[in-house]
């Protein structure tokens, strides 16, 4: 709810505040049509975790609603009369909702209606006052009762709603907040005590709002009024006739609620929502809010007094001082933590990761986890294992960066190894495919740093990172320990063997991936192919083109033969290199197509062959250059991506245009002479796509990391 403009309230306002009251009245149809999580944008949701934030809840409301309650009694702009009050019985509702009863929860979605159309229809009067007499200042206004009379009765009414004056709906929620309290419990009798002080605020401020818009004030002339349209005055005059006219509806209300109250925890003692719901405490408590409110608005002068003389302290000052100092702690603490240095940013994660294991080590219930430990299960296991530890000392004593790329790529290598040792020859594969090309792109980037050892002084001691190394691997390692040991179901992998055998397919990895979980797979294709294109773009701060690389005129090259056509620069050709690629690429390529077709039914895939096919470019590149890889690739990279996804979608999406599933259009066995029997089905066109759009992103990075730093260098050189 927002405030009303003097010149934008018959057409900005009104429709807001209308929707906002119907969207209350409509809450009980909508609760009864999709059940309770319908009503969960109205109320906290039930049924988890009361004691964490039910005390919270409930303390902060009735502070929010004795403190607003007390600054609306202050204030002589209507408007900002209105915008406190809002405040006060939105602390009210929060007391309702967050007392985690049923009861009162009961009484919280009776008070939201209620409260919705009488503090709708009071901001359209606030709007349409301050359009006919050019002013919201209550000391400025008088004989607006004579002059706009009907204006005056909708206010009242609206007004008596939100003071709880029987029969309007209002009443009905205030009974019903007092009724749901009554339990005995100290906690709830306090808890009332708080309630029933900010409803006596309420009633003052509610008498303050129409003696100070509608009033004769002693001393000052009627004002001079524009008499409004009946556009204007007609909307608010609904809102406030129906907090009177739905009042007798509300116990029919309530129990079209009961879907969400009842959800809640614990028996109720029985609060309702009625005018009268036979119990005789809450017409009394009502009535003293009544009486005490009134004296607070007969008293208004010396509360006036007494607030200004009380008001020692801006709250406003205090808030913006707040803002400035946490705006000035967040820029220390960014210069401390975002210095652009990516060791440190490692440093941060590996703290904050050992940080939060410490805390569960500490906290939570993994000490009563039994763990079940097997230290190896075939002879390989500990041989792997102790090369991989060697090989990581090895690289805590190499200075120079190529060689630490090489041995960093040994233990990727060498987990390879362990994973085909434990019968994963698919996760084997990829991560051998994935280091070697992993690999290539760190050479690559390395040619544009200086050669030489990296002697660079740390900023933190050897000693400290060694120490947060080694937490970090045993709490990597000891994380996947206990999450198997803490397993209490059956493991899901038990179901991929049959899964695989009802998709047709031999290879569990493959038909996980294309068949039992293809969104999954299409979705990280898609997010992949961003990223690569969103990080090879931001690579260079040039605008990049996708023109192909054509050789310049006068290049040295060789119109006898198609590929290969010696384009580098004298010096830089390696003979070895090119007649390993003569011998090599058109093999790697076939090998590629190979993986593609026999990935469902054995090792290989979309994935796996494209990658293949992107290191077979590797190849012709390194033998031949930029040139030579425009020659080998003719199509740019942004066309294969684009393509490789198009065919991954269509395929997906195909089984579900004839009514089927996705992916499930065509399956069929055929026979092919000298190579066997292959499966054809919707799966091997949507591993196509994979296998594209893949070869595609090593293309652009080999475009990216490769041509372009080869373009500089030339540049560079003259």
């Amino acid at each position: 709810m927002g405030y009303v403009d003097h010149d934008g309230c018959r057409g900005n306002m009104e429709p807001l505040l209308i929707l906002h009251a119907v969207a209350a009245v409509l809450a009980p149809a909508l609760v009864r049509r999709l059940g309770r999580d319908a009503f969960f944008v109205l109320a906290v949701p039930p049924g988890c975790g009361f004691a964490y934030w039910r005390w919270p809840a409930v303390v902060l409301g009735l502070l929010t609603m004795v403190l607003g309650g007390w600054r609306a009694l202050r204030e002589h702009d209507l408007k900002k009369l209105l915008a406190y009050g809002t405040v006060s019985q939105l602390g009210f509702l929060a007391v309702l909702f967050g007392a985690g009863t049923g009861d009162t929860a009961l009484a919280g979605v009776g008070m939201l209606p209620a409260h919705a159309l009488f503090k709708a229809s009071l901001f359209l009067i606030v709007g349409i006052v301050d359009h006919a007499t050019g002013t919201r200042d209550l000391r400025e206004l008088s004989g607006l009762r004579r002059s706009a009379p009907w204006l005056c009765a909708a206010a009242a009414a609206a007004t008596a709603s939100m003071a709880g004056i029987p029969p309007f709906l209002g009443f009905v929620g205030k009974e019903a907040a007092f009724e749901s309290l009554l339990t005995g419990r100290l906690a709830d009798t306090v808890t009332l005590a708080g309630v029933v002080a900010g409803s006596i605020l309420t009633v003052g401020y509610s008498a303050r709002f129409l003696w100070g818009a509608f009033g004769d004030r002693p001393g000052l002339e009627p004002v001079p009024v524009h008499r409004p349209d009946a556009a204007m005055f007609l909307p608010p005059a609904l809102l406030a006739g129906l907090g009177l006219l739905l009042a007798p509806f509300s116990g029919r209300y309530g129990q079209a609620m009961e879907s969400y109250t009842g959800a809640f925890p614990g028996p109720g003692h029985g609060t309702h929502l009625a005018l009268w719901a036979g119990a005789p405490v809450p017409p009394l408590l009502s009535a003293a809010a009544l009486a005490a409110g009134a004296l607070l608005f007969v008293a208004r002068g010396s509360l006036s007094r007494a607030g200004t003389a009380l008001h020692v302290i801006d709250s406003g000052r205090v808030y913006w001082a707040l803002v400035r100092g946490l705006e000035r702690f967040s820029l220390q603490l960014t210069g401390v933590t975002q210095r652009g240095s990516l060791p440190d940013y490692l440093m941060i994660a590996f703290v904050s990761a050992a940080g939060v294991a410490g805390f569960s080590l500490l906290y939570g219930p993994i000490a009563r986890i039994r763990l079940d430990v097997v230290p190896w299960e075939r002879v390989e296991q500990p041989v792997i294992v102790l090369l991989l530890v060697a090989t990581a000392i090895v690289a805590l004593l190499v200075r120079t960066h190529i060689v630490l790329v090489l041995v960093a790529g040994l233990t990727g290598y060498g987990t390879a190894l362990l994973f085909l040792v434990h019968g994963s020859p698919d996760l084997a594969l990829t991560q051998f495919l994935v280091e070697t090309l992993s690999l290539v792109v760190f050479v690559l980037v390395l040619r544009r740093l200086p050669a030489g050892s990296k002697q660079g002084r740390f900023r933190i001691p050897f000693g400290v990172r060694l120490a947060l190394g080694l937490v970090s691997g045993l709490v990597a390692a000891g994380a996947g320990m206990l999450a198997v040991n803490a397993r209490q179901a059956v493991p899901v992998g038990t179901l991929m063997a049959a899964a695989a055998q009802e998709a047709g397919a031999s290879n569990v990895v493959s038909a996980l991936l294309v068949d039992i979980r293809a969104w999954d797979t299409m979705g990280e294709s898609s997010v992949l192919a961003v990223l690569t294109l969103g990080v090879t773009g931001l690579v260079f701060l040039r605008r990049r083109t996708y023109s192909m690389e054509r050789p310049p005129e006068g290049a040295n090259t060789d119109v006898r033969t198609t590929w290969l056509a010696a384009t580098l620069p004298a010096g830089q050709r390696a003979v070895i290199v090119e007649v390993v690629a003569r011998l090599t690429f058109h093999t790697v390529v076939l090998v590629s197509v190979f993986l593609l077709f026999t990935g469902h039914g054995s090792v290989g895939g979309g994935f796996a062959g494209g990658i293949v096919a992107g290191l077979a470019l590797v190849v012709r590149y390194l033998a031949g250059g930029r040139y030579e890889l425009a020659a080998a690739a003719p199509v740019t990279a942004g066309v294969l991506i684009g393509v490789g996804l198009l065919l991954s979608t269509i395929t997906a999406f195909w089984g579900l245009l004839f009514g089927g599933a996705p992916l499930d259009m065509l399956s069929a066995d055929l026979t092919v002479p000298l190579v066997g029997v292959l499966h054809l089905s919707t799966v091997l066109l949507f591993d196509l796509g994979v296998y594209i759009t893949v070869a595609g992103m090593v293309q652009d990075i080999l475009r990216s990391l490769g041509t372009e730093l080869d373009r500089q260098i030339e540049e560079a050189a003259g």
